[in-house]
């Protein structure tokens, strides 16, 4: 893949990607994960098959495989290195492609991102609510950084990399079949529980 729609996918398909793909293989984080989508979980039934959009080496995705033995699982990713570990986990179908690109092939259960959606530029934004929408066969799950307001904050030293805003609300406003089921927070000083980044997660349903 050499040519890219916007500066964040390039940023993340080469050396950051690569870089964060190294600093982020941690299974600790596996297991605040796996805390994480207990919480969200046990507001869904009957899941199952999920896809998870910018999955770099399918952390969460191990995560789910802990509560959820027999899931189909399936990732898409943007950076090379990434995909190849990807590639080592067991029963996960991988794409790599970029998001803003992806055909929709057939509909999953639970469609999700996790810390995605923030680095997305956000003129294209209307495309991952698209591809989350068409994806999805009954819950969309959303866990990014939250803010009423679109803002755009320095990301390691690197402008226009990181942005915070209502992306669920968006989605909801973009279709008038979904309905918001749940939300939460994780906190980063909640080390019973997660241990791991302050993120706000919103489970979407489709109906």
């Amino acid at each position: 893949m050499t040519e890219y729609l916007t500066e964040q996918e390039e940023f993340w398909a080469k050396q950051f990607g690569d870089e964060y793909t190294s600093r982020c293989n941690d299974a600790k984080i596996v297991s605040d994960n796996t805390g994480l989508f207990c919480d969200i979980f046990r507001h869904t039934k009957g899941i199952k098959s999920v896809i998870e959009l910018g999955a770099n080496i399918g952390l969460n995705l191990r995560a789910i495989r802990n509560l959820l033995p027999d899931v189909e699982r399936s990732a898409i990713e943007i950076n090379g290195k990434a995909v190849a570990e990807l590639k080592k986990l067991d029963g996960v179908t991988v794409y790599r492609q970029s998001i803003l690109e992806f055909a929709p092939d057939y509909q999953r259960d639970f469609v999700f991102t996790k810390g995605v959606l923030i680095h997305i530029n956000p003129d294209m934004l209307y495309k991952v609510y698209d591809l989350l929408y068409g994806l999805s066969r009954k819950y969309i799950c959303i866990a990014e950084y939250y803010n009423p307001t679109p803002v755009s904050l320095d990301y390691r030293g690197h402008k226009d990399k990181l942005f915070k805003r209502d992306f669920a609300g968006e989605i909801l406003e973009r279709f008038n079949d979904l309905s918001l089921i749940s939300y939460g927070f994780t906190y980063h000083r909640d080390d019973r529980k997660y241990d791991g980044d302050d993120l706000n997660w919103f489970l979407i349903e489709k109906r």
